[in-house]
């Protein structure tokens, strides 16, 4: 149940975007048609056309829209995990399978994960309340896959099977303001909040270490949604000179509940992220970025996850990472093409180190379609 806490602290952040927009409306604003006709490579960096933006395609929230524009956009996230670590130690299975399973005293662990692909499908829309204030809302689909291996009580492995699980993930709602515009520079607010309408009480079916198959609670991370009202908070700063552009941004996660209806909380997450590219006059945006990630474990349990794999223990998730990321957009010149950007991200792990035995990232990709109007 949402707790009575929960409700007044989401009705207050409501109340406080209405009045936000409110006052908006009284707001004096820079002359529109000026923002817009800022090209790539001005030095004035007041212009909003977010087709010259030089920003990550996987992050979002750091830009911000005239008054009345709008943006539609679709991104196409996936991940590929695989293999096993523990802290900075790669683990075999052998070794997963020699550490004890905390449900089953003296038993040890019997399956092993494998590998899993997480594929993302966002849907967002953003639009320009003032100059100064962009809200969004994005909705999102996932599907889930992980391979696993199931040893027997002697430590043969007797087979492998997949679970899957897929359906619509959290909603989130969110405000872009601007705290700080310079010549070149700016400073954005992000502020939003997320709701449970991600399934927490998937299903699948195993291969148990005794041979046999039955349908089980699939643990947390094959799970669709964190069951929890979160709030997404982050300050963006970016900034241009010529066709150069750069910022930097820092985003968290934060559970505003102490476990969701199955008795368990999500880690808070904290993300760092470093960027910078060059734009080039037939449209083109080219780019890196550095992130540094951490998150907490996860708190409380859900009884109903109690299988002999490591995924089912809360203590085994969460960890620090830090990644680089090589990103490019495109922006058509054609009349008929003007306003879309297309634009494609790969992601690699330079650094792991794991709270528990849990699976490693291998690289992930983005894809991306947003068009203003």
């Amino acid at each position: 149940m949402i707790s009575k806490k929960t409700l007044a602290l989401s009705a207050a952040l409501l109340l406080t975007t209405t009045s936000f927009t409110a006052q908006a409306q009284d707001h004096s604003h820079h002359d529109h048609a000026h923002h817009m006709s800022v090209s790539a490579g001005s030095t004035d960096h007041t212009g909003h056309d977010h087709t010259k933006s030089i920003e990550p395609n996987s992050l979002m929230g750091t830009h911000l829209h005239d008054k009345g524009e709008w943006m539609v956009s679709y991104r196409y996230n996936y991940m590929r995990m695989e293999d096993m670590r523990n802290g900075t130690n790669d683990l075999s299975d052998a070794e997963v399978i020699a550490l004890p399973n905390p449900y089953a005293p003296p038993a040890n662990l019997r399956v092993v994960p494998v590998d899993m692909d997480m594929h993302m499908h966002m849907l967002g829309a953003m639009y320009g309340v003032t100059d100064w204030m962009t809200i969004m809302g994005m909705a999102m689909y996932m599907k889930k896959d992980m391979d696993h291996n199931t040893y027997n009580m002697m430590g043969n492995k007797i087979g492998s099977f997949e679970t899957s699980s897929g359906g619509i993930g959290d909603l989130k709602g969110s405000a872009v303001i601007r705290l700080y515009e310079g010549k070149n520079t700016q400073l954005l607010l992000n502020a939003g909040l997320s709701l449970p309408t991600g399934s927490i009480t998937e299903d699948g079916e195993v291969l148990t270490p005794m041979g046999t198959t039955m349908t089980l609670r699939l643990p947390y991370a094959m799970q669709l949604g964190s069951g929890t009202i979160d709030f997404h908070p982050g300050l963006t700063y970016s900034g241009n000179q010529g066709h150069w552009g750069w910022g930097a941004q820092y985003a968290a996660e934060i559970r505003l509940e102490d476990e969701n209806d199955e008795g368990y909380s999500l880690g808070n997450k904290h993300q760092f992220h470093l960027w910078g590219g060059y734009s080039f006059d037939n449209g083109l945006i080219l780019g890196s970025r550095l992130s540094y990630t951490t998150q907490d474990d996860i708190e409380g349990r859900d009884t109903n996850i109690s299988a002999p794999v490591p995924t089912a223990n809360p203590d085994n998730y969460g960890g620090d990472w830090g990644n680089v990321g090589l990103f490019a957009n495109y922006s058509p010149s054609h009349p008929e093409w003007q306003g879309h950007v297309f634009g494609v991200e790969a992601d690699l792990p330079i650094y792991q180190d794991l709270n528990g035995p849990q699976m490693k990232q291998d690289y992930g990709l983005t894809l991306r379609w947003s068009y203003g109007f």
